[in-house]
């Protein structure tokens, strides 16, 4: 989850939500041309190498280490939820507009949008609410652990409510499609090719169909939910989080590319205690 990576104003620093990808900024140019500009890019002040201890780096990281229920977990043993049903009508079928660039870490994705406008994104509803997609970022490899187990890599696609503050997280996890099935992601071909995390440029208005994350994992019609928290410093709790049972599979070549484009970007497994899963 991550810290800063304003694109418009050059600054690349995180991603937030998962973390607190300030990568997704609004943009007032709706439909422009596809055009690819370098912004430069902050280094952050963490890193993944050292994800126990970011609570010793300011007093504003002291969650990382104090939290209740923090991000990200092995989901253990645990039946499919039958609570907090995701409803994604919200998701056109249709590209959207947006940047595509690298959070440091990996490939990401920021919709467009009017400033201070994000009731027109894609939408999520549940338990009576509705929270906003304003981007999508990718881990490698995965965050989350199912039974213990970790995919190669995961996508976490960040909401926020009307007041335009992190509120949920999809996390889906991806892995190679098994010998002999010669699965391609449709969601991962339509981006091209990844930007690596070396590059500092991003590709402002690629279209995006980002229902077919959704699609392509079932529509999370089997799922596991929990309260949790970003997955990067500050690691603010409060976040309500989706994991699709079915993983995103992808052909072998499509992997190598992801993994290519990638550093090594996951925190830490927590300590399960007040996440209240499935509850």
């Amino acid at each position: 989850m991550l810290t800063s990576i304003l694109f418009l104003s050059a600054i690349f620093s995180t991603a937030r939500s998962c973390p607190k990808h300030d990568n997704y900024q609004s943009h007032p140019h709706l439909g422009r041309r596809q055009v690819r500009i370098d912004v430069g890019r902050e280094l952050k002040d963490w890193d993944y190498d050292h994800s126990a201890d970011w609570a010793t780096i300011r007093p504003e990281y002291a969650l990382c280490q104090s939290g209740t229920h923090q991000s990200p977990i092995n989901i253990a043993g645990q039946e499919l939820a039958v609570t907090h049903t995701p409803d994604f009508e919200g998701y056109k079928n249709e590209p959207v507009p947006g940047n595509f660039a690298n959070w440091q870490f990996a490939p990401s994705f920021t919709l467009h949008h009017p400033e201070g406008e994000i009731t027109g994104l894609p939408n999520l509803k549940f338990d009576g609410q509705e929270v906003f997609l304003i981007g999508w970022h990718i881990h490698a490899p995965s965050e989350h652990l199912v039974d213990g187990r970790r995919s190669r890599a995961e996508i976490h696609m960040v909401h926020v409510n009307e007041e335009d503050e992190e509120a949920v997280v999809v996390g889906i996890r991806v892995n190679v499609a098994p010998p002999g099935t010669p699965t391609e992601s449709a969601f991962i071909k339509q981006l091209g090719p990844l930007i690596h995390f070396n590059d500092t440029s991003q590709i402002e208005g690629l279209h995006v169909n980002v229902r077919q994350a959704i699609d392509e994992v079932g529509g999370l019609a089997e799922y596991w939910t929990y309260k949790g928290s970003l997955t990067t410093p500050p690691c603010t709790e409060g976040l309500r989080w989706f994991i699709p049972r079915q993983e995103l599979l992808v052909s072998e070549g499509q992997m190598v590319e992801i993994l290519a484009a990638s550093r090594f970007s996951h925190r830490v497994p927590q300590e399960v205690w007040l996440h209240d899963i499935n509850l």
